[in-house]
This record gives structure tokens, C-alpha cells and sequence, in this order.
């Protein structure tokens, strides 16, 4: 995984005053602004982030997985807008010249009491509007992907892959090109609403808007509650950690190999997919962080620690899933383990075939009562509208997000 590089032409200091201010400057921040832009033309727009580069944490750490929208509740707004988002972005990438493979998907079931739960993704899928969806049996799978193993799966012709961090970088060089600014290592600690516009304090001084939108990710609840909103949903990091195939075993797998999930969790379980760029990650796992930017196991910042501890949600979470957390422990701290899940469904899998890759940390908003919210979730104050939970497959409904969070600001953006 490539480090994020600053975007070029990239400028030091934000105006004192914008029209529109959009805070963080991952890939939904960016769209954001595009979409801005694009509606609003002949407006100023600062998009202000806090890291030196763009797409720095979740947009930048990831496997590059464009899905189709298999898993969610249909009507949600995960179901809607990554449908609709990944449609968008396939023809965005091919008129930008953006490198994109339709690979497909399997998600594979093991033995017969996963097969309700392969069924309901078959018919979560179709009522989303997923297309070519197809349920496979054993034979079929192994047409496919030859070293897999399982007594069926459904298929998925359209997920795809590419590179996000590119992405990103050709949505800043839309925003630029449209007369926006996007400023680096400059952030946020809050904002003031007023009847006209919204005060944005910063590292760097301060920026007046008359419309805020904050897609600030893992920080996203810290920036809500400062600027009047509700304090529920608590955002708590997990990391997610990859293997990656050594280069001599990566013809192992053709595309992505998924498990059947456990619908009741917003994860997807330890999986294999293929990149753009031709590696096959393994993984990941899902630890509670004790850092909200924790890509290495030993990083710890009290505050982050301090606010999951003290977040009820956190224990009520633990308290219901504590044989799902023994076992992710045990899969951060040993690779073995990880290794073991995945060769459930790639049997020829083994130890000597992995090497370490990198790590992500996932964003996600977490209930007062102790669920994991599994729905992209927004506030508003009078000035401002906040992202407050785009994980996956936030980056696939990336232009979809931007367009249904302008719709909802409507009001406030003006004429």
C-alpha cells in the first residue's frame, strides 16, 4: 500500500472566508467538494484536512474493493447508495482514465447451515438492484476460482476493484480545477454556528463559511458533538490488519473469496481479494483500537482510549460479543490464525505463502445500547451537516454520498 502523497498545487493556509468549508479530505470530503463545485459553480470552496495528504486513513487503507451492494438491508441508505455510488463511480474511473477490473466475487459457504445465510444475500442483492447475481454449486465455483473450496456460492460479476488513493487524487484535481482550495495539515478542532455563517476554528487560525460539511471520519463524532450535535452514535476505531500472498502464490486467486457473514455485525470476516495491482490481500482482522490512527499495534493515545472506555456503548458491545472479540485478539496477535481462517475456503493455503502487507483502521459509529451501527448515519445544526458513519462501502458509494448529503443540505447551502 502506497503511502498518500499531497495533492498537487495543494495550498498552506485556508481563506479567513469561503462560501463553503468541507472538512476532511478523504475520498467522501473530496467528492463532497466536487459535487459542490459542479452544482455550485463560481462559489469558493476550502476543503480543510488534517493529515499532510489526502485520503490518509480509511480512504488510503483499504483493499480496493468496489462492491456491488450485496449485504445490506434493502432500503438502506448503505443499500441505495452503493449501488447507485458504484454505477457512478465505473464511469467516472473510465472517463478519468482510471485503471478498474470487474473481478467478481464469491462468497462461499462451507456446509449446509450457511445456506439460509447465502440465500439472503442472494435475496438482499436482488432487491437491491444487483445485477447478474447467480447462485453457484460446487462444480460452478470451482470453474471460477479452482482453489477454492465450498459446497456452493453466489457470484457476483460486477464487484470490482481499484485503487482508491487514485480516486481521491483525481477528485482533488477536480476540485482544484474548479476553482476550489484544499489545504493540508490543518485541523479542525471546531466550529460556532451564527445566523449567517459557521466560525471554523483550526491549527491554522480560522475560517467563516456560510455552509459546513464535516466528513472527518474517525473523528467525525468528536467534531459533531463540538459543533451542537447528539453525542450518540460514539465513533470506536477497529484495525484491520492484511496479509498479503507472496508473489509466486498469487495465482491462488482469481478475484475475491468471501465467507458467509454473520449478518448480525458489520463486518465481513477474513476474506481474499485481489488488487488492482495484482497482490492478493488476506484479512482483515477487526480489533478494537486503542488509537483512532493505531496502524501500528503499539500506538496508544489516552484520549481515544479514555473516550471508548468511557463510551457505555463500548462495554454493552463487549459484553454481547466478547467470544467474537477472544477471537479477533487471537488473529491481531498471531497470523496463524488468520492464515487458518482463510484456507477454510483456499485449502492449499499455508503459512510459508503470506507476508505481512499493512493495516486500515475502520471508523465506526457505535450506539449508546451497544450496537454497531450498520447504516451510513448524518446530523445537522444550524449551519453545518456532519458524516457521522460512512465505513464500507463509504469509498464505493463515495459520488452517491456527495450527492445525497448536498440534497439534504439544500436548504442551508443557498441559492
Amino acid at each position: 500500500m502506497k503511502e498518500p502523497v499531497p495533492p498537487a498545487g495543494a495550498v498552506t493556509a485556508p481563506a479567513a472566508a469561503c462560501d463553503f468549508a468541507v472538512v476532511g479530505g478523504g475520498l467522501v470530503g473530496l467528492a463532497v467538494a466536487r459535487e459542490l463545485a459542479r452544482r455550485r459553480p463560481g462559489c469558493s470552496i476550502s476543503v480543510l484536512e488534517r493529515e499532510r495528504a489526502i485520503a490518509s486513513h480509511q480512504s488510503g487503507h483499504n483493499s480496493g474493493v468496489i462492491h456491488a451492494g450485496i449485504y445490506y438491508t434493502p432500503g438502506s441508505l448503505k443499500a441505495r447508495l452503493c449501488v447507485a455510488g458504484a454505477a457512478e463511480l465505473y464511469d467516472y474511473c473510465a472517463q478519468r482514465g482510471i485503471a478498474v477490473e470487474r473481478c467478481g466475487k464469491l462468497i462461499v459457504a462451507l456446509e449446509a447451515a450457511e445456506m439460509p445465510g447465502l440465500e439472503e444475500l442472494h435475496r438482499r442483492g436482488r432487491a437491491n438492484g444487483v445485477a447478474g447475481l447467480r447462485m453457484l454449486d460446487a462444480a460452478q465455483v470451482a470453474q471460477i476460482e479452482p482453489h477454492a473450496g465450498g459446497i456452493a456460492a453466489l457470484h457476483s460479476p460486477h464487484t470490482g476493484i481499484v485503487d482508491f488513493a487514485q480516486v481521491a487524487r483525481a477528485y482533488a484535481e477536480d476540485v482544484r480545477a474548479s476553482g476550489g482550495e484544499i489545504v493540508t495539515a490543518c485541523t479542525v478542532h471546531g466550529a460556532i454556528d451564527g445566523a449567517r455563517s459557521v466560525l471554523i476554528e483550526h491549527s491554522l487560525g480560522s475560517t467563516e463559511a456560510r455552509y459546513a460539511i464535516f466528513c472527518a471520519g474517525a473523528w467525525s463524532d468528536r467534531l459533531a458533538v463540538a459543533g451542537g450535535a447528539d453525542p450518540d452514535p460514539r465513533i470506536v476505531p477497529f484495525r484491520g490488519a492484511y496479509l498479503r500472498l507472496r508473489k509466486e502464490r498469487a495465482d491462488l486467486v482469481r478475484g475475491l473469496i468471501y465467507p458467509v457473514p454473520d449478518p448480525r455485525l458489520p463486518f465481513l470476516g477474513v476474506h481474499l481479494t485481489r488488487t488492482i495491482g495484482g497482490e492478493v490481500l488476506v484479512g482483515p482482522t477487526a480489533l478494537l483500537a486503542p488509537a483512532r490512527d493505531a496502524y501500528r499495534l503499539s500506538r496508544l493515545r489516552g484520549r481515544d482510549l479514555l473516550e471508548t472506555a468511557s463510551w457505555p456503548g463500548s462495554w454493552r458491545m463487549l459484553a454481547r460479543w466478547w467470544r467474537t472479540a477472544a477471537s479477533e485478539l487471537r488473529q491481531a496477535l498471531d497470523t496463524k490464525a488468520i492464515v487458518a481462517a482463510a484456507a477454510r475456503y483456499l485449502p492449499g493455503l499455508t503459512d510459508a505463502d503470506v507476508e505481512p502487507a499493512f493495516a486500515g483502521i475502520r471508523a465506526q459509529a457505535l450506539s449508546r445500547d451497544g450496537a454497531l451501527v450498520d447504516d451510513f448515519v448524518f446530523s445537522r445544526t444550524a449551519r453545518s451537516l456532519h458524516v457521522r458513519n460512512a465505513p464500507s462501502p463509504g469509498a464505493t458509494s463515495s459520488l452517491a454520498i456527495a450527492r445525497h448529503v448536498l440534497d439534504a443540505a439544500a436548504d442551508g447551502l443557498g441559492g
